[in-house]
């Protein structure tokens, strides 16, 4: 949107610096998701995550508007996610049964980041375009079935795992 009237080093710039937003929100997911399979809270890394996370899809909005595309619909469903995760984590000392809805929107916010790689992935990367050029392709399916199979995998074991003792204050202090 903000970007589309400007030069195209501007637009290979700000590429960039989203690529490595999202790259950036991806690892430090990963950390946080490993905390949470380990009952530990990392508050810093959690905080760095969210916002992160918030900022690439923030910035995938100012990209060249070429009406709704899936990214777009994802982008504003990542958000949401990201909202209520963030709202579930100031109410933790209010009300423990927020747990699970905390867990949940966290690996969901990492798997939406996550489902984008791994599209992004398939469309530059020249090997996996070979096999999947428009994304319908059973190797693109196989890839993201695998994907969700793992997140949904990751979000039973944190919700299994992680019973917050002893965090909610520093998830709710450091949010």
């Amino acid at each position: 949107m903000f970007i589309s009237g400007g030069p195209p080093m501007l637009l290979q710039a700000f590429t960039l610096f989203h690529v490595a937003i999202s790259l950036a929100a991806i690892v430090s997911g990963f950390v946080v998701v490993s905390g949470l399979l380990n009952n530990r809270a990392y508050a810093g890394t959690t905080s760095f995550f969210l916002a992160t996370t918030a900022l690439t899809s923030i910035t995938g909005f100012l990209f060249p508007f070429h009406g709704i595309t899936p990214g777009i619909v994802l982008g504003v469903l990542s958000l949401i996610v990201l909202a209520i995760a963030y709202w579930a984590r100031r109410q933790w000392n209010a009300a423990q049964r927020l747990r699970k809805t905390y867990l949940t929107t966290m690996v969901i916010a990492l798997y939406f980041n996550f489902f984008v790689l791994v599209a992004q992935s398939f469309q530059k990367v020249p090997a996996l375009h070979a096999l999947a050029p428009t994304q319908k392709e059973p190797p693109f399916q196989i890839a993201q079935g695998v994907v969700l199979v793992l997140f949904i995998t990751l979000g039973i074991l944190s919700v299994r795992r992680f019973h917050g003792e002893g965090s909610a204050k520093v998830l709710s202090r450091a949010a």
